[in-house]
């Protein structure tokens, strides 16, 4: 007995299932909640001194402010699960992209400190959920012999999203003069980095 689930446990990791292109597909679209998750919470690294300027605050506030997502983080995380479970895990991403893009338009748009501290809060809460999950519902639709490759599709997007913010940064930065304050189409171009 114990012959025949080591042949059909070596066999699953030998197979290579028809439908492979369409799981690496999925895959890697679950995982753009980790590049959300690495963007959205490296972003605000280039807004800090504008942010400083324009509301006029001590380290001590603006650390909080920059912060403060992280409480959003635990709340997602602590929740994405029971949501998951009921109303599906492709609900709950999809609920995770609203939230990113609600907040995104938010803290690009703020008409005051609480304001942005708040769109950041619902920016971490959309991060929580993005890495509960998406590394759940890879490991889902993974076959067993793919599913540890597949897996790191996640942390591979997550560090993807982090470079890719700063880059992101410095490009902005440039095209307004160096000035984290400076005009990008209308707006202040630390708004357009957290946009």
């Amino acid at each position: 007995m114990a012959s025949t689930s080591q042949a059909s446990t070596s066999g699953a990791r030998t197979a290579h299932p028809d439908h492979l292109g369409h799981v690496i597909f999925i895959a890697a679209a679950a995982a753009m909640g980790g590049f959300l998750f690495g963007y959205d919470s490296s972003v605000i690294n280039g807004a800090v001194e504008a942010i400083r300027d324009r509301y006029d605050v001590g380290s001590a506030v603006l650390a909080q402010v920059i912060a403060i997502a992280l409480i959003g983080c635990a709340i997602g995380a602590a929740t994405a699960g029971r949501i998951a479970d009921r109303i599906g895990r492709i609900r709950c991403m999809q609920i995770a992209a609203i939230l990113f893009t609600v907040s995104a338009i938010g803290s690009a748009l703020p008409f005051a400190l609480w304001d942005l501290a708040m769109w950041r809060v619902i920016g971490g809460f959309a991060i929580g959920m993005a890495s509960v999950i998406g590394p759940a519902y890879i490991a889902e639709v993974s076959p067993p012999a793919y599913r540890g490759r597949l897996g790191s599709f996640q942390q591979a997007a997550i560090v993807i999203g982090i470079a890719v913010s700063q880059l992101v940064n410095w490009g902005l930065l440039n095209a307004a003069g160096g000035d984290q304050r400076g005009e990008l189409m209308g707006l202040e171009a630390w708004q357009v980095m957290l946009g």
